[in-house]
C-alpha cells in the first residue's frame, strides 16, 4: 500500500496526514490489489478541498470535495470513494451473473447436435 499526502498552500499538518491516511487504509478491504493513493490536501478561495486518486491494479477512482472543514472534507471524499469502489463490484458480480450457466450452455449445444458424439454407436 502506497499512499502519497501531499499539503498545497497549507501548512503541513501530522493529525490531518495520519487521518487522511487511515481512512484511505481502511479500503484497501474492499480491494484485491495493492492501493496507490494520492491525496491532495489544499486550501483554495477559503474552502479547504481534499482530492483523491487511487488505483488498485486496474481499478481507478477518483474523488474530491471542498467545504469549510479538512475532517469533514476527508470523510466525504472516502464515503464517494467507498460507494465508487462498491458500484464497480456490483457491476462485475452483475456482469458475471448475466453469463449463461455450464449446465445451460452444455444443454443448449447437446440439444442442437453440436457436441461431437461417437459415430459407431
Amino acid at each position: 500500500m502506497n499512499i502519497a499526502i501531499t499539503f498545497r498552500h497549507l501548512e503541513v499538518s501530522e493529525p490531518v496526514k495520519t487521518y487522511a491516511s487511515d481512512k484511505v487504509a481502511k479500503l484497501q478491504k474492499f480491494l484485491r490489489q495493492p492501493i496507490r493513493a494520492k491525496i491532495t490536501l489544499s486550501l483554495e478561495n477559503k474552502q479547504q478541498r481534499c482530492e483523491a486518486e487511487l488505483n488498485a491494479g486496474s481499478s481507478h477512482f477518483v474523488a474530491s470535495e471542498a467545504g469549510d472543514d479538512m475532517y469533514a472534507s476527508i470523510d466525504r471524499v472516502i464515503d464517494k470513494l467507498e460507494r465508487q469502489i462498491n458500484h464497480e463490484h456490483g457491476a462485475n458480480i452483475a456482469r458475471k451473473r448475466g453469463a449463461e450457466s455450464a449446465g445451460a450452455f452444455a444443454a443448449a449445444n447437446s440439444e442442437s447436435g453440436d457436441l461431437s458424439e461417437d459415430p459407431s454407436t
